[in-house]
């Protein structure tokens, strides 16, 4: 079967492209970085023994975006969509540059809204149990944060979209399935970017992508639609939803003051 894995060139999507390939996926790999798309083709394409595409586009590019759609529902051998592409800008909504939450919006909405569908045209009327679709969300889906206005927004939008998909295949019996994954902290290079001081988070908090993405894959084989992997984020994602909003909007600006004023962060 084919993984398509969108963001694939660091973080989140190198993990997915090296724990699916071992599990005996052949990889689409997406990406704007053209170059470490095809090293990281190559490279595993020669350890596992599968094979891996690179395949360079910007998903907010309405041209390219079509184009991937098009693969993504053409594909005959196509068992898993993953989409993981994704980047943050902190700052204050209103100073921030307009362009740039435009793209947000077009990357983490329109192209996950495009592709799950090109991926779901595929897959509902082949009814092949295994397969599917993975949204790379997060636990800022589950609450507002200053210098965060589109990047939460966007991850909510997310959530509430997988779970609509997922009624509407329980609906129609559909064996196959969603996910929407939503981790906190991770080791990748996306918090590098955006200039944030990891020492004022506390080192419990972080986790590796391996074990982010191992967790995705354990809770999509048993059909969990929402996966927080690591105990203390179920914990907290439980406390988000259970404290009153007022509470709520009063700490995440007290949280936010421990946070230098940012840059982009892009995978």
């Amino acid at each position: 079967m084919l993984a398509v894995i969108t963001g694939a060139s660091s973080g989140l999507g190198v993990a997915f492209a090296r724990k699916l390939a071992a599990r005996g996926y052949d990889l689409l790999l997406i990406a704007r970085r053209e170059d470490r798309l095809r090293a990281l083709a190559r490279e595993i394409g020669d350890q596992y023994k599968v094979r891996a595409e690179a395949l360079a586009a910007d998903l907010t590019d309405d041209a390219a975006l079509a184009a991937v759609a098009a693969r993504v529902r053409d594909a005959v051998d196509l068992g898993l969509l993953v989409n993981n592409a994704g980047f943050g800008i902190l700052g204050y909504f209103f100073e921030a540059d307009a362009e740039g939450q435009e793209r947000m919006h077009r990357l983490h909405v329109l192209a996950t809204l495009r592709l799950s569908h090109a991926a779901l045209a595929n897959l509902v009327p082949r009814a092949a149990a295994g397969t599917g679709v993975i949204n790379v969300s997060s636990v800022a889906a589950y609450g507002a944060s200053p210098q965060n206005a589109s990047y939460c927004s966007t991850k909510a939008w997310m959530n509430r979209f997988t779970e609509s998909v997922s009624l509407d295949l329980l609906v129609r019996r559909s064996p196959v399935t969603v996910q929407a994954l939503c981790p906190g902290f991770i080791m990748t290079e996306f918090h590098d970017t955006l200039s944030m001081d990891r020492s004022k988070i506390p080192a419990s908090m972080w986790m590796n992508a391996d074990f982010v993405v191992e967790e995705s894959l354990r809770g999509f084989a048993s059909g969990e639609l929402f996966v927080i992997p690591g105990w203390r984020y179920k914990l907290i994602v439980r406390f988000l939803q259970l404290l009153p909003g007022s509470w709520l909007r009063r700490g995440s600006i007290g949280l936010a003051r421990r946070y230098r004023q940012p840059k982009q962060g892009v995978k």
